[in-house]
């Protein structure tokens, strides 16, 4: 029976992972993205996102105002990210968080006065971004030979302090011989095991299924230094071993003869490449009265963040989920006490997905947290750990049990994006479309930042991407408040409501989840053309419910109050033989109407202008002249006032003038003309003067 096996390492590494996610999460956010250098070393998938896109720059100068750059994985110099931020230019920042730590020793040890040596390839990309953190003295070598010439060339590094740091894909045997020659010399050495664990779990299990099987195929980016150690481990196992990049390679010739095929692949070399190099194999290395068994175990590239990190760390200890009692904090780390005379530290990267995560506030001396070990040092009885992986692995079977039970979550929007907002619960991303996001498409997503919500889940994707809705939470939230109004409401009940939309006959307002009409007769006391003049969108205004009709759910609201009726407050005023200053708002054949108050006009007869005969009030006064008068009766039930000028004129001066008018000829004054002028019904004034037809006005209008 012929055998393929597939290491379990096989595929991406978590860092490698996390910076090509970053960029297809980019690039689905609708975003142009560029980054520096090829993302990982791997030919296949260049070419896939520069077909999507994605451009490839050598230096921050190139990013244009529009695209985000993404850090690959390696990590860059100190200067290269001072540089972005002197440019201004958007970018995210994936360095491996095992290289991201190698860069804070480096920099705090040679602030200190320590040489570094790095063992390492010189000219890797990971190294010179190591090296753009070391502020002293330093060295790089590839192995012992050339540790024993730096040593021999600079005897007087034996006495000086020196810390030893490694490429976290350098070969794992070669890092123990290098420690080994260091320590003998060197007695102040201070050496960070800097290997990643995945790395060195890689080559392990290369080198172990190397020596039991007859065929080794490497799978790989021919530039890769990672694919590249694998390949000399199995290599110096077993004679054929193949370095191929894609299914195209396979030496299917040789590997007829092959029995035990084992299969290992780079931390760069994506799963869909490796899969199609077992298909390759397992459809055109299958005799027919044989029987072909491949063995595949999950890849990096098929787990989640923290399954590779629980897969990557396994080797290391028998338990990744570790409690750790704070023991210091400060603004950039929290150091913790795990126990096993091991001392914890985690970066607020991996405190919290907030990027503004204030730790002194969020943290105390003796709080315990549950963490994940994501490195350890035994020499250095250190460990970098992951509040952040932790509680993200938590709240991912919380967001699968809230989507089987349709329980309502909470988070904070913390991005507007294309299509719509990213929200973060208990750690995990979700992702809410615009048509989910708001009760109404009109309503701006820009309103939501930095804002709590409340939301469902509603669809899980590959890859731990979940979808959620906030829509349907609303109109759940907004069906609960409509039927707690509609059973406690009742006529006279008042309301502190938000206006919602105007109409030309009125005003919608919302009362707390159901919307009420304010007709315009009820916005104001005066007469209006458009409610717009009497309130706005938005406002949050007193209403009072006048009538409902709870079996087509309609609801009456009432506005204008009471004790703003201008009749109300010209009774408490004003009262009979009161001189007042009025203003002449229009005229008649038979008067002029003058404004007391807004919302009171009063009549001044034609014979109450003047002390003496005019033919028209226009002979007198003017409209907006402003003149006094005396109220000279009141009528609340009907609203009417009368005023009078000529009451107010000396006595002298009315005799006078009512002597030249009785000496005035008869015929120049009829008794006819007399009687027309002193018997004219105040009705036909007011309807003289009512400039609109009375269907065109509200009844209430028409009263007044």
């Amino acid at each position: 029976m012929r055998n393929i096996t597939l290491a379990k390492t096989a595929g991406f590494c978590f860092g490698v992972n996390n910076a090509v996610q970053t960029v297809y999460d980019l690039l689905a956010e609708g975003k142009k993205v560029c980054t520096l250098g090829p993302i990982i070393h791997n030919p296949q998938l260049v070419n896939d996102l520069e077909q999507k896109g994605v451009r490839i720059v050598e230096n921050p100068s190139e990013v244009l105002k529009d695209e985000t750059l993404v850090i690959r994985s390696h990590g860059v110099e100190k200067s290269v990210l001072e540089l972005c931020d002197s440019l201004g230019v958007s970018y995210v920042n994936a360095t491996c968080p095992f290289v991201g730590k190698i860069h804070k020793i480096v920099n705090e040890h040679s602030n200190d006065g320590f040489i570094t040596i790095i063992a390492g390839d010189k000219n890797h990309p990971e190294v010179k971004g190591i090296i753009g953190h070391i502020t002293g003295e330093y060295y790089c070598v590839g192995d012992t030979d050339e540790l024993d010439i730096l040593l021999k060339n600079n005897p007087t590094l034996r006495d000086k302090s020196v810390i030893l740091v490694s490429q976290t894909t350098f070969n794992s045997k070669i890092w123990q011989k290098v420690q080994k020659n260091l320590k003998k010399v060197c007695t102040n050495v201070k050496i960070f095991d800097t290997m990643c664990n995945a790395t060195a779990m890689r080559q392990e299990e290369a080198h172990t299924l190397s020596l039991k099987s007859d065929a080794i195929i490497v799978i790989g980016g021919r530039h890769s230094s990672n694919t590249a150690k694998l390949y000399d481990v199995c290599k110096a196992n077993c004679d054929r071993t193949f370095l191929i990049e894609t299914a195209s390679e396979l030496p299917l010739g040789e590997l007829q003869e092959c029995f035990n095929i084992g299969v290992v692949a780079g931390a760069s070399t994506p799963a869909g490449i490796i899969k199609e190099a077992i298909k390759t194999m397992s459809e055109n290395l299958q005799p027919k009265d044989e029987q072909l068994e491949v063995t595949v175990e999950k890849t990096f590239e098929e787990m989640t963040d923290e399954e590779a990190f629980e897969a990557s760390l396994n080797n290391l200890t028998g338990d990744q989920k570790v409690v750790g009692t704070v023991i210091a904090v400060n603004k950039t780390e929290v150091t913790v006490d795990i126990d096993r005379g091991v001392t914890g530290y985690i970066s607020a990267a991996e405190f919290s997905t907030d990027p503004d995560v204030d730790l002194v506030k969020e943290v105390n001396v003796g709080d315990q947290i549950n963490l994940i070990i994501m490195k350890i040092s035994d020499q250095e009885g250190t460990a970098m750990l992951s509040k952040r992986r932790y509680d993200a692995i938590a709240g991912w079977d919380k967001i699968k049990e809230a989507k089987d039970s349709g329980e309502v979550l909470t988070g904070f929007v913390k991005d507007i994006i294309k299509g719509g907002v990213v929200v973060y619960t208990n750690n995990v991303r979700v992702f809410i479309p615009a048509s989910q996001a708001t009760a109404s498409r009109n309503d701006s997503l820009e309103e939501l930042k930095g804002k709590e919500v409340s939301f469902r889940i509603i669809e899980i994707g590959r890859g731990r991407r979940a979808v959620g809705s906030i829509r349907s939470v609303l109109r759940d939230q907004k069906r609960e408040a409509e039927e707690k109004v509609w059973a406690d409401i009742a006529v006279g009940d008042r309301y502190n409501g938000t206006v919602k939309s105007l109409t030309g006959y009125g005003a919608f307002v919302d009362i707390g989840g159901v919307d009420g009409m304010v007709h315009i007769s009820e916005l104001s006391w005066a007469r209006i053309k458009n409610p717009a003049e009497v309130v706005s969108v938005g406002d949050i205004i007193e209403v009072y419910v006048k009538d409902l009709d709870r079996e087509k759910r309609k609801i009456s609201l009432g506005y204008k109050k009471a004790e703003d009726n201008p009749w109300t407050i010209f009774q408490n005023k004003y009262s009979v033989d009161d001189v007042v200053t009025v203003t002449i708002v229009s005229m008649t054949t038979y008067g002029a109407f003058a404004r007391i108050i807004p919302g009171v006009d009063g009549l001044i007869h034609i014979s109450q202008i003047a002390n003496k005969h005019i033919a028209k009030p226009q002979d007198e006064l003017k409209i907006g002249q402003e003149v006094e008068a005396k109220i000279t009766a009141v009528d609340l039930e009907q609203k009417r006032v009368s005023l009078s000028i000529r009451a107010l004129l000396p006595e002298e001066e009315v005799v006078a003038e009512e002597t030249v008018e009785e000496a005035a000829p008869v015929e120049e004054t009829p008794v006819e003309a007399v009687e027309e002028v002193v018997e004219t019904p105040v009705e036909e004034a007011v309807a003289e003067v009512a400039e609109a037809p009375v269907e065109e006005a509200p009844a209430e209008e028409t009263a007044e």
